[in-house]
């Protein structure tokens, strides 16, 4: 079985970055209109979990001394750095009351995480719309 080095290495450090392409299909099948709901509803969830889970973002947990948090590469909004203690530090943000507030501030802290934040949203409107039928206007 490969790693997860490998295999970013096999894909030239693509491997990361299939979330913006399921995006474009998305974007192609509600501009066609020949896609129907299921495949819609699919290329949502995936970009949604992409966004989750695995696209490229800063890892802003939470830092002694540091007010802008860490700054270490990510994967996805939900999940935090290479350290152990960042890694489901950010998830849990949004199970504890009092630091739902600064999960949802470090959702728009730089370009790349108001891009992913964005495709997120985006993408799970579109999933709602397509899931109720009459709601999408062709």
């Amino acid at each position: 079985m490969a790693t997860s080095a490998a295999r970013s290495s096999r894909l030239g450090g693509l491997g990361q970055w299939w979330g913006v392409l399921a995006g474009a299909l998305l974007i192609a099948a509600w501009i066609n209109g020949a896609a129907g709901p299921a495949v819609i509803i699919v290329l949502s969830a995936a970009v949604l979990l992409w966004s989750f889970f695995q696209a490229p973002v800063t890892c802003g947990a939470p830092v002694r001394g540091r007010d802008d948090g860490c700054r270490n590469n990510a994967s996805g909004l939900l999940m935090g750095c290479h350290i152990r203690q960042h890694r489901w530090q950010k998830l849990k943000m949004l199970i504890v009351r009092r630091r739902v507030r600064e999960f949802c501030s470090g959702l728009f802290s730089d370009g790349k995480a108001t891009l992913v934040t964005l495709a997120a949203v985006g993408s799970f409107l579109s999933g709602l719309v397509a899931l109720i039928p009459g709601a999408a206007v062709h």
